[in-house]
């Protein structure tokens, strides 16, 4: 491919996806992940996975809420993930969530390098760090920060713009805090565990962090992966998408496109959950269809 780069990978990470897409770069050969006719093993449609009301686990009528619970731990055991509804989170404010994270990313360069993290470090903004040998990097910037406890919180990689970033952002935080108790209780009762059994082992002082990613439109979308596959380390992942349908998951060898759903959050099982021998781990990707915004929050 004419025209790659050589530059050390110390200084492709200094240098952002959003600026080489600025200035009209092919991909350099470090983000380079696939061949040119790779993309047959794309999924061709969508496919549903498991959808979860997770209102109803506080539902007055005991075999409703039973039935619920065998819901996830059937989506549990079978996809490691699914798509959670009636979490009580309203529909404006998970579109302002989306909202103050594209106007983050849509400022100049400049203004989003002033919580530019290190090249080895995980806060901030910028690319993960220096990926294994043999692994390539992802067509994508991001924003990582420990949200809780709020003693670890470091500020300096906040955003101060927009304005309203670090309000929506602590008030998400509150939110998805009880969004990830809910869960975890309603896992531990599918299995007839003591409702507090997950939220035990994770301790008081469970990390909990947030990642915005953003996709840029790519000129060799072919070739290159926005989010390379991986399962997370976490106990599990709660992903806000926006409209665009990009994030694929491995079942049963093949790499199946998860839809948006509208308003619901989908949660992905890590490592710590296939750990306890109840769940199985989901390995993801995001492929780079269209521009997108991923929001996850980490327990």
């Amino acid at each position: 491919m004419a025209g790659i780069s050589v530059l050390p990978l110390d200084v492709l990470l200094a240098k952002r996806v959003q600026e080489m897409v600025l200035n009209g770069e092919d991909p350099p050969q470090p983000y380079i992940c696939r061949d040119d006719d790779d993309s047959e093993d794309v999924s061709s449609s969508l496919s549903p996975i498991p959808i979860i009301d997770l209102s109803l686990f506080s539902s007055s009528a005991p075999e409703t809420t039973e039935k619920e619970l065998q819901k996830l731990k059937s989506a549990l055991s079978s996809w490691g993930c699914f798509q959670a509804t009636g979490h009580g989170i309203s529909t404006s404010f998970l579109d302002e969530i989306r909202q103050v994270t594209k106007e983050f990313f849509k400022q100049p360069i400049e203004e989003k390098k002033k919580i530019s993290k290190g090249v080895e470090e995980f806060e901030g903004y910028g690319a993960d760090p220096t990926p294994e040998e043999g692994q390539s990097l992802d067509w994508s910037d991001r924003v990582f920060l420990d949200v809780y406890p709020e003693d670890l919180r470091k500020y300096k990689f906040w955003p101060e713009s927009p304005n309203s970033f670090r309000d929506v952002l602590e008030n998400y935080t509150i939110k998805m805090k009880m969004v990830t108790e809910m869960i975890s209780k309603a896992m531990a009762k599918s299995l007839n565990l003591e409702e507090n059994c997950f939220l035990n082992q994770f301790g008081e002082r469970g990390a909990l962090q947030a990642r915005f990613n953003y996709y840029s439109r790519c000129p060799r979308p072919d070739i290159v992966l926005g989010l390379k596959p991986h399962a997370d380390g976490s106990g599990y992942t709660i992903l806000l998408q926006n409209e665009v349908d990009g994030l694929q998951i491995l079942k049963d060898d093949r790499w199946l496109t998860i839809p948006t759903i509208s308003n619901a959050l989908l949660v992905l099982m890590g490592d710590q959950m296939e750990c306890t021998g109840y769940w199985l781990a989901q390995k993801g990707r995001g492929f780079l269809w269209l521009s997108s915004i991923h929001l996850n929050p980490e327990n």
